[in-house]
């Protein structure tokens, strides 16, 4: 089950469309879902989140906290989207596409992909360039 959390102004319009993409990403590489919660939240409700938690005092746009079993996917996911828009106008993206991309990166971590070195980072890319695409298929 993929439900999704407001702790800020923003909504997503459909969370049907959102809950089947996840779903496609997670089968798409074989694992399958058992509960995920995506928090879309602000900047400072992530920091807190990110001080508490893992002692870091730094504005991110996502944390993942992984309750995974084997291959059944299972994690609390927040995202910042006051940092998903900044990054947005940084890259010269709309707010969509990063929003995906942050949205599946969420998900890739809870899948074992990590982000650490060179190596990783340039994986993850490409997943998330993989799982975006997917966005728009119908399954």
């Amino acid at each position: 089950m993929i439900d999704f959390h407001f702790e800020s102004d923003f909504v997503l319009n459909d969370k049907t469309q959102y809950s089947d993409w996840v779903t496609r990403i997670i089968e798409s590489e074989g694992f399958t879902e058992k509960q995920l919660d995506y928090v879309f939240c602000t900047d400072d409700y992530l920091l807190n989140i990110n001080q508490e938690y893992l002692n870091h005092d730094t504005y991110t746009d996502i944390i993942t906290f992984d309750y995974s079993d084997g291959r059944a996917l299972s994690g609390d996911i927040f995202i910042s989207t006051e940092r998903v828009t900044e990054n947005a106008k940084a890259y010269k993206v709309s707010l969509e596409e990063e929003l995906l991309r942050v949205m599946s990166h969420g998900v890739l971590h809870l899948m074992g992909f990590g982000d650490k070195t060179n190596e990783e980072q340039e994986l993850m890319r490409k997943k998330e360039e993989e799982k975006i695409k997917l966005f728009h298929v119908e399954h």
